[in-house]
């Protein structure tokens, strides 16, 4: 197979459908999205020798499609949805169908050509399930301590019931999730490295090894845009506005956070960062996510090296 040479391919998930665009040929399809439609479907791309198959990131709808479009070899991108509907609009594109996404998922492989990344096996697949559930407990948890605040005599011995049970539910959680990295020895590896770096936690390490299979295969900037914390610039003619970071991984993001917010206080280098950023008169807030920039580029350096936390080792965020 010459990838080179062939087209590019897009296709749109949806919970029944699944919308296939090829483009330079203009070929469109539609197959349900069921298993044996599914493998149905790589077999008539596999045929089609394609340079890229891009799909969108829908709420995990797409891994048995992605997962099975890897299994047979195929170049598979999976992209943020916002980026894809930035590009509709910038081509003039305004209206939204199944069959007009898959068109322009094929049409954003063509000009963009996003980076095919390595896809998630069976086993972080379902460390990202947990960790998915784990984020779940943690906002129903938040939820009802909210209510309890402002509920009635009538309801709130109900309410704290439902707390005492998502507490234990979160606890049981926590430990399937310790014993699932301690049964693989990939995983158990990188956990001690990333572990070893002060602030850093079971909470993020297990977040970090889900949600981010990237981190030690890219370079500092690479990762930090992948996360959100990347700042970027807003200017236009003469105008020059403050950078900003947004987008990348929320959930991550959140998480890298709290763990900053103890790295500042434990981590002799992420504490000494942040106060020479404080004394140079920049706010809490940027100095924070500045550190929380400079924490995860340690940690993508540590797993790149496979070397343990050593102070004298930290890579510069310069």
């Amino acid at each position: 197979m010459n990838p080179s040479a062939g087209p590019f391919v897009g296709i749109d998930v949806s919970k029944d459908h699944l919308d296939t665009a090829v483009l330079p040929t203009g070929k469109r399809w539609c197959t349900a999205n069921q298993d044996e439609d599914i493998q149905s479907l790589v077999k008539q791309i596999w045929s089609l020798k394609p340079k890229l198959i891009v799909l969108e990131a829908t709420a995990m709808l797409e891994m048995p499609l992605v997962g099975a479009l890897a299994a047979g070899g195929l170049p598979v991108a999976v992209v943020n949805p916002r980026h894809v509907r930035d590009f509709a609009r910038a081509s003039g594109i305004l209206a939204k169908t199944d069959r007009i996404d898959a068109q322009i998922l094929a049409r954003f492989g063509e000009v963009m050509q996003p980076d095919v990344r390595p896809l998630k096996d069976k086993d972080t697949q379902e460390l990202t399930a947990l960790m998915t559930r784990r984020r779940q407990l943690m906002g129903m948890l938040v939820a009802e301590k909210n209510r309890l605040s402002a509920a009635p005599k009538a309801v709130s011995k109900d309410i704290k019931n439902h707390i005492a049970w998502l507490e234990k539910r979160l606890w049981d959680m926590d430990d399937h999730l310790a014993d699932t990295i301690k049964n693989s020895s990939v995983w158990r590896e990188k956990d001690a490295l990333l572990q070893s770096v002060p602030g850093v936690g079971p909470v993020l390490s297990t977040s970090l090894l889900a949600g981010l299979p990237e981190l030690g295969t890219l370079n500092r900037r690479q990762i930090a845009a992948l996360v959100g914390v990347a700042p970027f610039n807003r200017d236009s003619g003469a105008f020059r506005g403050k950078r900003s970071v947004w987008g990348g991984r929320s959930h991550l993001r959140s998480v890298l956070f709290m763990a900053t917010l103890s790295a500042i206080r434990s981590n002799p280098v992420i504490r000494t960062f942040y106060r020479h950023l404080r004394e140079a008169g920049k706010p809490p807030k940027v100095a924070l996510t500045a550190c929380m920039r400079k924490l995860l580029t340690i940690l993508n350096a540590i797993l790149k090296s496979q070397t343990p936390w050593k102070v004298s080792c930290v890579p510069s965020t310069t």
